[in-house]
């Protein structure tokens, strides 16, 4: 097994994860632990652009400095966003998993 299977293997058993999708910088999905291939490309679509946007926020703010991680939690969902140069990271997790 690669050293990217079994990091995504060891990211999905952790409790409440629900799908980990990989994306390059052109948005196309290189890996996805999704049995959907639309739940899958809906998040490859949307995300990384919010990525983009937050990359620059925080650029605008110092220049020198650079995003790490993003985390966006809502009712359903928490997507825990960590963006490098050549891919996007994408877990997504029930938020309400650790406390049932």
């Amino acid at each position: 097994m690669s050293d990217i299977e079994s990091t995504l293997t060891r990211i999905q058993g952790h409790k409440g994860v629900i799908g980990v999708i990989i994306v390059n910088n052109q948005g196309v999905p290189l890996r996805s632990t999704f049995e959907h291939d639309a739940m899958t490309k809906q998040y490859a679509d949307l995300v990384p652009g919010l990525a983009d946007l937050a990359r620059n926020l925080v650029r605008d703010l110092d220049p020198q400095n650079d995003l790490e991680f993003l985390r966006i939690r809502s009712h359903k969902h928490e997507i825990m966003v960590a963006a490098k140069d050549d891919f996007v990271l994408l877990v997504i997790q029930d938020p309400n998993a650790a406390s049932t």
